[in-house]
């Protein structure tokens, strides 16, 4: 189950039994890798691509977001900013900062550090915004339907956009992370599995989450680009599934918390939980 939000949507993807890979999508906009970690050594591309009929155009930008307590990401005025979230937006470049792009055609965004002499070590992070442009549109007159000719009416068009977390790691930085306790519960949506991560270090954990049961071959849930970033010692995790899966994670299960596969995949933390 891939979930896609409007606006400035945050993304994960669930799946139940066999793993899918995280893709970025808003629109017609599909935007790869969602993730980009620089060292300093050199920088990476992100290839953006429209898979509408119709070209597009779309403004590239960095703003700063800061994880919750409850897993969400708050969005912070530049002006409210801390030091190491300036410094992140003053040392991460790309370019080009507006595209237009045909359908089907893929487009390179180059990003690359610039790393100050004397930067204290630590994690900084800033979000790549991909923001769509609307067409000008003009007001549609409403003459036909108010006889007097008096009415106007203005289209809404909504406005997509996309982020993805650019992150730049100075020095010689570790973290760990171990899972707490898991239970199922009740949503406005439907019911979701939830569990704790606690996190320590100096910078963050990100990787994918796996749920077994003993006795059975294939996992009951997998939820892939699971974070907790170093503003936050503790997250929430709350993953949305159907009822029939929600009764089926209730009582004993294994949950697995392991880094990104491309890096290898290595074991984060795993616990033996008792899920009511």
């Amino acid at each position: 189950m891939l979930r896609f939000f409007k606006g400035f949507g945050l993304f994960f993807a669930i799946s139940f039994g066999a793993g899918v890979a995280p893709a970025q999508a808003a629109g017609d906009l599909l935007v790869a890798p969602t993730r980009v970690v620089l060292d300093g050594s050199r920088g990476t591309e992100v290839v953006l691509n429209n898979i509408g009929a119709e070209p597009a155009t779309y403004r590239i930008s960095l703003e700063i977001k800061r994880m919750t307590a409850a897993g969400g990401l708050d969005e912070i005025a530049e002006a409210d900013a801390n030091a190491a979230e300036r410094t992140a937006l003053d040392m991460i470049a790309f370019s080009p900062r507006r595209v237009t792009l045909p359908p089907n055609q893929p487009q390179v965004i180059r990003v690359g550090v610039r790393i100050p002499e004397g930067t204290p070590p630590g994690e900084y992070r800033a979000h790549m915004l991909f923001r769509a442009v609307p067409d000008a549109t003009a007001a549609v007159s409403t003459d036909a339907a108010k006889p007097d000719g008096t009415g106007v009416s203005i289209a809404l068009t909504p406005i997509y956009g996309i982020t993805i977390p650019v992150i730049v790691r100075v020095g010689d930085l570790g973290a760990e992370a171990v899972i707490g306790d898991a239970w199922v519960g009740d949503t406005p949506d439907g019911p979701a599995f939830n569990f704790g991560l606690t996190r320590t270090g100096n910078r963050s954990v990100y990787g994918d989450i796996e749920v077994t049961r003993p006795g059975l071959p294939e996992p009951l849930l997998v939820a892939r680009g699971i974070a907790v970033y170093p503003e936050v010692g503790a997250r929430a995790v709350s993953l949305r599934v159907p009822p029939e899966l929600a009764a089926k994670l209730k009582g004993p299960v294994h949950i697995r918390y392991t880094e990104d596969r491309e890096i290898g995949g290595g074991t984060i933390d795993e616990a033996d939980r008792v899920v009511k």
